[in-house]
């Protein structure tokens, strides 16, 4: 007897503890039912227990919400690190560009002058500048060219982006061999 009283109790417990769910239709009616409310109809739901409600499609518009911030992020960082390997490829490219000009003209160039900058160790003055890598690879053979140009470089040692350039302005000095030393800027240079 014991046993059945038991095995009552658990049952009816567990028939207790199963959610209620209220729909609202778009006429404005309420209806109770075990089972969730068909699309369409507000979908809350109430525990017999505690009777606590629950809107489950406040919840599922909060869970769309969160996974398409989710995917914006991860889309996000998928263009950015696209971004960073284009601009790693052209930095890369125009170093080649570079060490092509040097090879090809040893008498115009020592075998360093322009030595490539590796996007992962990046010197000081050239952190600040990351994005436009390519860019700033681009302008340093063209300051180079432009101090050959003026009959004062017999060589070029060196080309290096100086401290003293800003973000609207870079500065690139070129050292050369008859120990004269040029600073040139990026307006200096393009006007090439």
């Amino acid at each position: 007897m014991k046993l059945i009283v038991i095995l009552f109790g658990i049952l009816f417990s567990l028939a207790a503890g199963a959610g209620v769910y209220k729909c609202t239709d778009e006429a404005g009616r309420i209806v109770y039912k075990a089972n969730p409310c068909a699309t369409g109809q507000s979908n809350v739901e109430i525990d017999l227990k505690t009777g606590i409600k629950r809107d489950l499609d406040r919840e599922q518009k909060e869970r769309q919400m969160q996974d398409e911030q989710e995917q914006a992020k991860l889309d996000a960082q998928q263009e950015e690190e696209k971004k960073q390997a284009r601009l790693k490829q052209e930095a890369k490219n125009e170093s080649a560009k570079n060490q092509f000009l040097i090879k090809n003209n040893p008498l115009k160039y020592s075998a360093f002058a322009i030595p490539p900058y590796d996007p992962e160790q990046l010197p000081s003055p050239v952190k600040n500048f990351a994005e436009r890598l390519p860019e700033i690879e681009r302008l340093r053979r063209a300051a180079a060219e432009k101090a050959l140009a003026s009959n004062q470089c017999g060589r070029v040692e060196s080309v290096e982006l100086n401290g003293k350039s800003t973000q609207d302005a870079l500065v690139f000095l070129v050292d050369c061999s008859t120990g004269k030393k040029f600073y040139l800027t990026e307006q200096e240079i393009k006007s090439l």
